[in-house]
């Protein structure tokens, strides 16, 4: 094994492997695992939310507790197909169709939240609908506990070691054994944990339990929404950009605009509309 050269920053922990436990031919991954917690982690914290009847218009919560449970497997479907069609279709359109089989290959690490976003709320609707409840209040519900996953996920990109930031002489820059230039660089997936994980989780928290924002449907989905495009287009700023579509690069070269900002702008938009609309609406 040959050993690394010298790294001006933090060396990437030796220790910390992508795969938990390895049995033959099946794997434990971190990346997997953080998906079903963060899943389950939404679950039981949306039922913590409708058992507190006064948070909810009229101390009327939208469904029981055990109806949020029926919705997991609808979650983590539209989780799992919507982030991985995403990956597929808007980042490397032309590897995946040469290379079918990689398509199916989650446990590599490659899944879109844009995608992964678009397959729930399809979830959420067609699951609303089924049971006769309130869209934008089964939206709020789930979206209250997504931060935690969001954040749980971009960890496990720093584990991959993939999605890594720019080069930087910043203090606290890492060296990824992965970069073929072992250059000191931004640890941007642990901006994005902090930014989209822990923050909007804290941001959402108050906006439901201090200004009681579920009372209003719409306001947290919005307020989630424009929360994560915000801190997405922010982390760009430090991020290597992805692989953009050839249309993309020639569009804006040497503007800075990324593909990444490009996906996250329509998403800042929508949540300042759901929010507005969910104000205008109960004022009404």
């Amino acid at each position: 094994m040959n050993e690394l050269p010298f790294c001006p920053a933090i060396a990437f922990p030796a220790y910390l492997n992508p795969v938990i436990v390895q049995l033959g031919p099946i794997g434990l991954h971190w990346y997997g695992l953080g998906y079903v917690i963060g899943i389950l982690f939404a679950w039981w914290y949306g039922t913590q939310l409708l058992k507190k009847k006064t948070l909810w218009h009229n101390d009327c919560p939208p469904m029981t507790p055990e109806k949020l449970g029926d919705f997991v497997i609808w979650a983590a479907i539209g989780v799992v197909v919507g982030g991985r069609l995403g990956q597929v279709l808007f980042w490397d359109p032309y590897y995946y169709f040469t290379q079918p089989a990689e398509i199916i290959a989650v446990w590599d690490g490659g899944m879109a939240f844009h995608g992964g976003l678009i397959g729930t709320i399809i979830a959420m609707i067609l699951f609303a609908r089924k049971n006769h409840i309130g869209i934008w209040t089964t939206f709020d519900t789930i979206a209250a506990g997504v931060p935690v996953g969001l954040g749980i996920v971009r960890i496990c990109n720093f584990i991959n070691q993939e999605l890594w930031g720019n080069v930087t002489h910043v203090s606290w820059a890492v060296c990824f054994p992965n970069d073929p230039k072992y250059l000191p660089r931004h640890p941007s997936q642990l901006y994005e944990a902090f930014m989209e994980g822990l923050v909007l989780f804290i941001l959402l928290a108050l906006a439901i339990f201090v200004f009681k924002a579920l009372r209003k449907p719409g306001i947290v989905s919005g307020l989630f929404i424009f929360g994560y495009g915000v801190a997405r287009m922010i982390s760009e700023i430090f991020r290597v950009p992805g692989e953009d579509p050839q249309w993309f690069s020639t569009l804006m070269h040497n503007t800075g605009f990324t593909y990444g900002m490009a996906l996250s702008l329509p998403m800042v938009l929508f949540g300042i509309y759901a929010m507005y609309r969910a104000i205008k609406y109960q004022s009404s």
